[in-house]
């Protein structure tokens, strides 16, 4: 490239930073996302990050192609290659640092730049970014899915992004994101988010073979309304209270002021009235939702009401993997009334268009996220209506369905562990004597002391050989949902606190139920975690995906050495009590 232009086609220096991340109003019509696709096996693509604030103090992020297109869906198949070329055009709008310096409470953070190459500038401030490939099995280094090294700064030329979607790769939805430590949050929440999706869904399940699909990205961002009086429809409610991260709490009700508004395909859908988006399909119209939750601190649980009935949704794939995928013995579709999504998970499910002349909404139900969490409360999303000259959405599934490959691998839920860790979430007041002071946010193996994510060590918290199975018991010691997450694989849920579930399939994300303070010990969950993919050897992390959690210090470094490394898998210094 001779000349990097910006979203209008000027020079970048003639672009003023006010009038770049454009937004639907409230009310609107849901557009999806413009469409890149891949031809002769590569999708390449200019991509550069911008932020604006805008009169009333309110700060947005978007991701736009050269040609204007914002947080595009980028759409490939498995074995093709992913070029971007990624341009840092922040701005410092001064908003970020006080934001900041309360989500860490004193977790180390690095400010400055370490050095020139953004493989290894280590730098953490209001004006860097990265790229993180949520959900993807590709190798966690520099220009492919490296979030701890590296920072691409403004004053960077376009940093090549290069990655190549493994053969074996699940289809199914995926997402990108800024992964810089710190500063998550805010670029998240600001909008910077966009979907990604591997091609053949309809391979691990022909009977989805030629079914319309529709991308809906929902995000959340700071309080349109912040002070507007609630709705009239809602219960009378006490005054919202706010937690220790200046957050409105859980009211425990599924009532009140939330923490933060929603967004569906960036239409915002404001307390205190949340007046839906718009959606017209053909009455009995069977469609594929691919669902992104890719707020920053918000929990969904989703439902569609037909008439103020739930209506069954047919769920086919969970974070990005079929449900029946490499040797899963889970039905191919599993039909539900209402589906959880904790913030960065995503769902792939069939829905029917209603019946002519009757309403219908997507809605999220309360969720509880525990006596220290945010509110969460029940909200309409999106209101459907049934017409017969409703337009088709802009892509759909191939009609032809060539069976998947046999699995290389045996289906990991059969693959016994070799060892079983335990690690916990926890949080500390950073004042003790002041129970509304800013947090820290700890991930710990089970055995040691509690501190904040360093981003400037080098030792792993966790080694493990690339090919070995594990078991992994995250318990939750906080009194506040928590959303365990982990790069570049993916794990199998077997229990919760104990009880075994019935769940054949993967996931990349998944709750960790609240400690309510009374409990004779505290909540869990069970993960078999799968790392025999070659392709993740390396150092990457995993971490609470509410990402003030993660900015705060909620995260730990793992490292996959390769299978046939001589190597004890407890890193220097750490108490092998983490092993059990």
């Amino acid at each position: 490239m001779t000349a990097w232009l910006g979203a209008t086609g000027l020079p970048e220096l003639q672009r003023t930073p006010q009038d770049v991340c454009t937004r639907p109003q409230p009310g609107s019509a849901v557009v999806e996302p413009a469409e890149l696709r891949s031809h002769d096996g590569v999708l390449e693509t200019d991509l550069s990050v911008h932020d604006e604030k805008l009169p009333d103090g309110t700060v947005r992020y978007c991701y736009l192609t050269s040609d204007g297109k914002p947080s595009p869906t980028l759409r490939l198949k498995p074995g093709e290659q992913l070029v971007i070329h990624f341009k840092n055009d922040l701005v410092d709008l001064d908003t970020a640092t006080p934001a900041i310096d309360r989500a860490l409470a004193g977790a180390p953070i690095c400010t400055t730049k370490v050095k020139d190459d953004p493989c290894d500038s280590g730098a953490m401030t209001p004006v860097s970014t990265n790229l993180h490939f949520h959900g993807l099995n590709v190798p966690p280094v520099c220009h492919q899915d490296d979030v701890l090294k590296t920072s691409i700064q403004p004053d960077d030329k376009p940093f090549e992004y290069r990655l190549r979607v493994p053969d074996d790769a699940p289809p199914g939805l995926y997402w990108y994101h800024p992964h810089l430590h710190g500063f998550s949050k805010t670029q998240v929440l600001g909008g910077a988010s966009g979907a990604l999706i591997i091609e053949g869904i309809e391979r691990a399940d022909p009977s989805l073979a030629g079914l319309p699909e529709r991308v809906l990205v929902i995000r959340d961002q700071d309080l349109v309304n912040p002070d507007a009086s609630p709705s009239k429809f809602e219960p009378v409610m006490t005054k919202s209270q706010l937690d220790n991260d200046g957050d409105v709490a859980n009211s425990g009700t599924g009532f009140g002021k939330p923490s933060k508004d929603l967004s569906i395909n960036f239409v915002p859908v404001p307390y205190p009235n949340y007046p839906p988006a718009t959606l017209s399909m053909k009455p009995g119209e069977r469609q594929l939702w691919r669902v992104l939750n890719a707020s920053a601190i918000t929990y969904l649980d989703l439902a569609l009401l037909v008439g103020r009935a739930p209506q069954p949704i047919g769920v086919v794939g969970i974070d990005g993997v079929p449900l029946r995928f490499q040797g899963s013995p889970s039905p191919p579709v599993q039909w539900v009334k209402h589906i959880g999504l904790p913030p960065g998970s995503r769902a792939e499910f069939i829905v029917e268009g209603p019946p002519a002349g009757v309403p219908a909404l997507l809605v999220t139900r309360a969720v509880d996220t525990g006596p220290a969490g945010e509110n969460d409360p029940n909200r309409a999303l999106m209101a459907i209506t049934s017409a017969a000259d409703a337009g088709e959405p802009q892509a759909a599934l191939s009609t032809r369905a060539e069976p998947l490959p046999p699995p290389e691998r045996p289906w990991v839920g059969d693959v016994a562990p070799v060892r079983v860790r335990k690690l916990f979430f926890s949080e500390q007041p950073e004042n003790p004597d002041d129970p509304n002071s800013p947090t820290k946010f700890f991930m710990t193996i089970d055995g040691n002391s509690p501190k904040p994510f360093d981003p400037q060590s080098d030792v792993p918290d966790i080694v493990v050989k690339q090919g070995d199975v594990e078991d992994w018991i995250i318990e939750n010691r906080s009194m506040e949902l928590h959303d365990f997450h982990i790069h570049q694989l993916h794990f199998e849920l077997l229990d919760w606190s104990g009880i075994a579930v019935n769940e054949p399939f993967l996931r990349d994300t998944v709750n960790v139920p609240y400690y309510n303070g009374r409990m004779l010990k505290y909540p869990s969950v069970r993960l078999r975690m799968d790392f025999r993919d070659p392709g993740i050897v390396g150092t990457f992390v995993y971490h609470c995906h509410v990402l003030e959690h993660e900015d705060g210090g909620m995260m730990g470094r793992i490292t996959v050495v390769p299978g046939n490394t001589a190597t004890s898998t407890t890193p220097p210094n750490q108490k092998t009590k983490g092993e059990l």
